[in-house]
């Protein structure tokens, strides 16, 4: 099997070649990533495949932010992707750490904004999965940069 069609997905009676890179950022960029929060995002998305076709490959933690390298089929809009992420990684944290909630005036874990792009498998998939593994590694390791602008 090539590369080419290991970045293709067959689900059910759908074909998908398309990755999305997604960045989200808790609210007032507080820096409120650790182990115990990060495990719970890594928890609460295992499964997300089965249950909604969504397909996390790389997540990498910054210390308030995350990036994700995902896939989803075309029955999706990204907005709704992004939205179930949010919901359901911000309603465990609240439950298994409600302290948290002390640090974020209002009781919003995610920020109201994101970013997302496409990433085609046959092009620069490996750049992104290079630069989300990086993520929060110290200063030792120059970050990545995606574009120069």
């Amino acid at each position: 099997m090539t590369n080419i069609e290991k970045d293709i997905w067959y689900w059910y009676h759908n074909v998908s070649e398309a990755y999305y890179h997604i960045q989200l950022t808790i609210k007032y960029r507080k820096s409120l990533f650790n182990q115990r929060t990060e495990k719970i995002i890594l928890e609460t998305l295992q499964g997300f495949k089965d249950r909604y076709a969504i397909e996390i490959s790389h997540v990498g933690f910054d210390k308030n932010h995350v990036h994700f390298l995902l896939r989803f089929l075309p029955k999706y809009s990204g907005g709704q992707v992004i939205r179930l992420i949010k919901i359901t990684t911000a309603k465990q944290i609240f439950k298994q750490v409600p302290e948290i909630k002390k640090e974020l005036w209002g009781g919003e874990f995610w920020t109201d904004g994101y970013y997302f792009s496409t990433v085609s498998g046959k092009g620069d998939k490996k750049v992104i999965e290079r630069y989300i593994e990086k993520q929060g590694r110290g200063d030792d390791i120059k970050q990545l940069k995606l574009f120069n602008l």
